[in-house]
């Protein structure tokens, strides 16, 4: 009588591996979707502080009360460059003592630096 030899895994094993792989996976997830949302949040906070000190900079300057991102924004101007990280919308325009609100944060969330 021929005997298989005592070698390798058996399909049981194999899926216990593969469930408790999920189960890892299920949980870790969430937390990184957190910590992802939490970071663009902040990189979003900081653009909107960025053009906040361009806004006074420049409104004090100038003695203007509104001013366009087209003067803020540039390589020769307050800021040099606007990344968006999360298919943020800035205002276009700005104006004294109204807060910059940043919409579409990931596509659902809103973000306001106030004064």
């Amino acid at each position: 009588m021929k005997t298989r030899p005592n070698s390798g895994f058996t399909l049981v094993e194999i899926m216990i591996v593969v469930v408790i792989i999920g189960m890892l996976a299920a949980l870790a997830i969430p937390g990184f979707q957190k910590i992802r949302s939490s970071s663009q949040d902040k990189a979003v906070m900081s653009n909107a502080r960025q053009l906040a000190a361009a806004t006074d900079q420049y409104m004090m300057e100038y003695g203007k009360s509104t001013v366009s991102i087209n003067r803020l924004v540039g390589l020769t101007n307050y800021v040099k460059s606007l990344d968006t990280v999360a298919q943020e919308s800035y205002p276009l325009v700005y104006t004294a003592g109204v807060p910059i609100t940043v919409t579409g944060v990931g596509g659902v969330r809103t973000i306001t630096y106030g004064l």
